[in-house]
């Protein structure tokens, strides 16, 4: 029997008998054979079959968020497809420089920043002297990277239009971080402008563009030190455990998590939504343990993640495809309503 004929009986791509299989299958059983080295073939085929998607922060918090989880199975799915495996390249916040130390330990077909990092990153230097295409969902903000955006900026202010229309005037917003080393609490126009992470920013440039200082609307920003529902809540707090004629009818939150904490916190707080307070999100993602329906923009974190996977398939076939924008809708639920006052 030829190497050709025992390679292809392993890998299944080849039109070999199934009675042929099985016989090299218990040949390999009987002198303690595995099968062909991967290493091997990724040396004689050029690619190693893995690609590396950097996480800012802790994976923890990538796990812990459902539109990143729902990402990463959208992308996984095509993946599956090419095939190629998927390796989490978590990145500190702080220090993103030691990231390289992995990257360059790591045979890679291609790198994917889609989780909402910083707009520099010291790791696409490195990555583009090696030739490894980059794939990202706006940030880094770097010619060399193809992209699959969002318009941040224009969906915020789409909620914004929706709230104003509902007659609110004292609208908040609770942002995700706008720095690696963000702490929860107020924030200013100038600590927006100075935003390290590209989606914060342009999120809350898109809530003032419509309650902004020339908006229908005055207007509170609090930033939080990570997108999930505890610090959501903090944040809420901050805003709602005031005298009821400067707390805001309405609150747009950055993420869904962090319109769970704003709910979690007004209830707390024995306020009634959307009665007493009209609460947005930001990324569509199911909350199973809400008995009501987010009022939110849905980003389709699927079909983002496969997407992205289609325009890796792309690049690993030695193409560049045109950068795009994500689509989104604005899905209206049960948390926003009319403004009492």
């Amino acid at each position: 029997m030829s190497t050709s004929t025992a390679s292809l009986a392993f890998s299944g791509k080849g039109p070999v008998a199934p009675e042929t299989v099985a016989r090299v299958r218990a040949a390999a059983d009987e002198l303690g054979y595995a099968g062909p080295d991967p290493l091997a073939s990724s040396l004689r085929q050029g690619r190693s079959g893995v690609v590396g998607v950097v996480v800012e922060g802790r994976l923890l918090h990538a796990f812990r968020d459902p539109f990143a989880v729902s990402v990463l199975d959208g992308l996984s799915q095509v993946l599956d497809e090419i095939p190629a495996g998927m390796l989490l390249i978590a990145q500190p916040a702080g220090t993103p420089e030691r990231a390289i130390t992995q990257l360059s330990a790591t045979a890679l077909d291609a790198v994917v920043f889609s989780l909402c990092g910083p707009d520099t990153n010291p790791a696409v230097d490195h990555l583009a002297a090696r030739g490894i295409p980059m794939l990202g969902d706006g940030s880094p903000a770097d010619p060399r990277i193809t992209h699959l955006a969002l318009d941040n900026r224009g969906a915020t202010a789409e909620l914004g239009r929706l709230l104003a229309g509902l007659g609110h005037r004292r609208v908040a917003h609770v942002m995700m971080p706008l720095r690696h080393d963000s702490a929860t609490g107020p924030a200013t126009l100038d600590d927006v402008v100075a935003a390290e992470f590209a989606d914060t920013r342009d999120r809350a440039l898109g809530f003032l563009d419509v309650f902004g200082d020339d908006g229908a609307a005055s207007s509170a920003l609090v930033q939080t030190s990570i997108p999930d529902v505890e610090q959501g809540a903090r944040a809420a707090r901050l805003l709602l455990d005031v005298p009821a004629d400067r707390r805001p009818t309405a609150v747009v939150a950055q993420s869904d998590l962090l319109a769970m904490g704003v709910v979690r916190a007004a209830e707390e707080l024995g306020l009634r939504v959307p009665q007493d307070l009209s609460v947005t999100g930001f990324d569509g993602v199911e909350l199973p343990w809400f008995a009501g329906t987010l009022t939110t923009i849905d980003q389709h974190g699927g079909a983002k993640g496969r997407r992205m996977g289609e325009m890796l398939r792309q690049l690993l076939a030695g193409e560049r495809p045109a950068d795009a924008v994500q689509r989104t809708d604005l899905r209206v639920g049960t948390t926003t309503a009319p403004a009492r006052d």
